[in-house]
């Protein structure tokens, strides 16, 4: 996201000397993407950010494909996914290919004995129920539901739920995360028509320094494998930073939707980009007013990806037997549109208060275990007169 922000106390200028009270220097860190070519950060730490004392244990979290050709629409109910205590634990990934990895998760409490770091993928979390405060080395993000929260990879970062009831879907990419290329000018600044600008993010505050030896567990996932480090002083030492490279939020309930006088199709939705996949917010809009106008999408065949629709709230309107939760994968090749009745019943309708994210992806999802425990095993048949 090309937007310039800073936190904290800097240097005048990069890469000279800033020192301490004391007189000792502070230390520089570039947090950057794509070698020294893409988005990043410059911060300044207390204690050298590379002391690892002990490298401990390492667990398998690869996910395994339990139906790796799947021609079958399918419905998951996401909600009943059990909840458990801790945030990693309740990580459930239900749908992956080699670009993305999509989960489910439902923490009952805050992550506070470890940090956590996933030094492969950028995370795109999004809030269906809870609410709380992402913590980073680079400020706080205070979160509530219909939040997406992107964390860059690389990003060490804690997760503070004010209660219980917490549910999470998440989008794990292989690739940057970006808004989309075409709401942007050639300067990265978001055009007049884009749905949401700069004004609507949530940009970490609040930057918090801890000056602190010890011992502090950093659980950091790379190639598939969550790795255990002790590290000698508090990951979040950060004393001021500045630059492109940062987590950010920004809810649901801020996306504008793009309408007309007849049905608008899916890229008018998208919140988000990379090369592997897109992200669309489906929010509460006024239908299309062409006196003759079918409100409800028509029917396509998803040719070139499987498209995934995670349901958060609302009627939506080309669906029947949808609840909160729910997650309908509709994969590529196979034609899909509304449901039975649902076509007719839309026109003459002036709007929809349907709430939903979408993920389209460019390569064939596979599902897992845990996904096909989510499955009502008849969705494929829904259409069906």
């Amino acid at each position: 996201m090309p937007l310039y922000h800073r936190l904290g106390k800097i240097p005048h200028k990069r890469h000279t000397t800033f020192r301490k009270e004391d007189g000792s220097l502070h230390y520089e860190q570039l947090f950057g993407t794509i070698g020294f070519d893409g988005m990043s950060s410059l911060m300044y730490h207390l204690h050298r950010p590379t002391q690892v004392k002990q490298i401990e244990k390492t667990l398998d979290i690869a996910p395994r494909a339990a139906v790796e050709y799947n021609i079958k629409s399918r419905l998951l109910k996401g909600l009943e996914l059990p909840s458990k205590k801790d945030f990693l634990e309740s990580r459930t990934v239900i749908l992956f290919n080699s670009d993305v990895h999509l989960a489910l998760a439902a923490p009952s409490a805050s992550q506070t004995d470890y940090f956590y770091k996933n030094a492969d993928a950028d995370e795109l979390l999004f809030i269906h129920k809870g609410s709380g405060v992402l913590k980073t080395f680079m400020g706080e993000i205070p979160f509530e539901y219909g939040d997406y929260l992107l964390i860059p990879r690389g990003m060490i970062y804690q997760i503070h739920f004010d209660g219980e009831d917490n549910r999470l879907f998440i989008t794990e990419s292989y690739h940057p995360i970006y808004t989309p290329k075409r709401y942007r000018n050639w300067f990265g600044q978001h055009l007049e028509h884009s749905p949401f600008c700069e004004r609507d993010f949530k940009l970490p505050q609040n930057l918090q320094t801890h000056d602190e030896k010890g011992e502090f567990l950093i659980k950091v996932k790379k190639q598939g494998q969550l790795h255990q480090l002790i590290y000698a002083t508090h990951p979040f030492d950060v004393v001021g930073w500045d630059g492109y490279n940062y987590p950010y939020g920004f809810s649901i309930h801020d996306f504008e939707p793009i309408t007309g006088r007849v049905h608008q199709p899916p890229p008018v939705h998208q919140t988000f980009e990379t090369s592997a996949f897109v992200v669309c917010s489906f929010c509460p809009r006024l239908y299309d007013y062409h006196p003759e106008a079918i409100p409800a999408p028509y029917n396509h065949s998803n040719i070139d990806s499987d498209e995934v629709l995670y349901y958060v709230d609302g009627d939506f309107m080309s669906r029947k037997n949808i609840d909160q939760g729910y997650i309908s994968l509709h994969p590529a090749g196979i034609p899909h549109g509304p449901h039975p009745g649902t076509y007719e019943a839309s026109i003459g309708k002036k709007g929809t208060e349907e709430l939903a994210v979408m993920v389209d992806t460019f390569k064939p999802l596979q599902l897992t275990q845990a996904a096909l425990k989510l499955d009502d095993g008849k969705y494929y048949q829904s259409w069906l007169e």
